[in-house]
């Protein structure tokens, strides 16, 4: 399973836009309240879900390359071609 990084900020935002999106489902479906004010409610909520998914998508899918480079073996270009000599305790036994 990929690992993803995020900031705190853009956590809570992706949570809240898919929150948004399921309370606008769960309200469309509902009888507790008028039919007037839930279909106006829902509709909100489902728009504001579906407009914000693909920012969303966006930090999640840098957040996941993120968390994949950060494994990744830094390289220092001010070594490359410099000879290492072996410390103590590199020697093959």
């Amino acid at each position: 399973m990929p690992s993803v990084t995020l900031p705190l900020p853009v956590l809570g935002f992706v949570i809240s836009t898919r929150a948004a999106l399921a309370a606008g489902l769960a309200l469309l479906f509902s009888d507790r309240i008028p039919a007037e004010h839930r279909k106006r409610t829902a509709l909100t909520l489902i728009t504001i879900g579906a407009a914000t998914t693909i920012p969303a998508a966006w930090w999640v899918s840098r957040g996941v390359r993120r968390a994949r480079l950060a494994g990744a073996i830094d390289v220092d270009s001010r070594l490359i071609g410099a000879t290492r000599y072996p410390r103590k305790g590199d020697d093959i036994a």
